[in-house]
């Protein structure tokens, strides 16, 4: 998986990059969000956003759960980069978040 698959399935979720702090910008001129505005929108909903580098298989995994919620459910996506991994997870989150709001 790259940045462009992530964010491709981040913005299939609905975001939008029209609060453009804490954005980059990728080789194909789309705004991103950073590891950092990632890490934020993790909090703001209450959620831990970990990103840990396994070297063994040379990627990132990115892994989140509800914050003081220790050993409870998580989940988590690995990609090539942090950056990849970091906006892929927020695509997940989203689609998990959704879809709970849904079945209520």
């Amino acid at each position: 998986m790259d940045l462009t698959f992530a964010l491709d399935e981040l913005l299939a979720t609905g975001w939008s990059c029209l609060d453009s702090a804490g954005c980059t910008y990728g080789p194909d001129g789309r705004a991103f969000p950073t590891v950092g505005r990632v890490q934020q929108e993790f909090a703001a909903a209450g959620f831990e956003l970990s990103l840990t580098k396994v070297a063994k298989f040379d990627c990132f995994r990115a892994e989140w759960r509800e914050t003081g919620a220790a050993g409870l459910h998580s989940d988590s996506v690995v990609s090539r980069s942090e950056t990849d991994a970091a906006v892929y997870a927020l695509a997940q989150f989203r689609r998990s978040q959704a879809a709970t709001l849904v079945g209520v």
